[in-house]
């Protein structure tokens, strides 16, 4: 019986060929990885005095923060702090 490239049913005939892909360079399962992962993000982002603030809006006020950002050249997350403390400013200097 001759071998066939293409025939995959038979193992046995395969059981040598390397498969194209990545190398594992990591033991632990992806899961563990992407937990590990966010903790030291969390980590660092606590040591740079960040903390994590969430809210929904509607998608098209998403989508205009996101044009409007990228038309200044900052991250959305960025460009909503500017936000935040130009009206905190104006709020501030309301008051004085």
């Amino acid at each position: 019986m001759a071998k066939q490239l293409a025939d995959r049913t038979t193992i046995d005939l395969f059981s040598e060929e390397k498969r194209p892909g990545r190398p594992k360079t990591n033991p632990l399962p992806r899961e563990v990885q992407i937990k590990i992962n966010k903790r030291n993000q969390l980590r660092r982002d606590k040591n740079n005095g960040l903390k994590r603030v969430e809210l929904k809006l509607h998608a098209d006020m998403v989508e205009q923060l996101d044009q409007q950002a990228k038309a200044i050249g900052l991250s959305r997350a960025a460009y909503i702090e500017q936000l935040l403390r130009q009206n905190m400013d104006d709020v501030i200097n309301k008051e004085n």
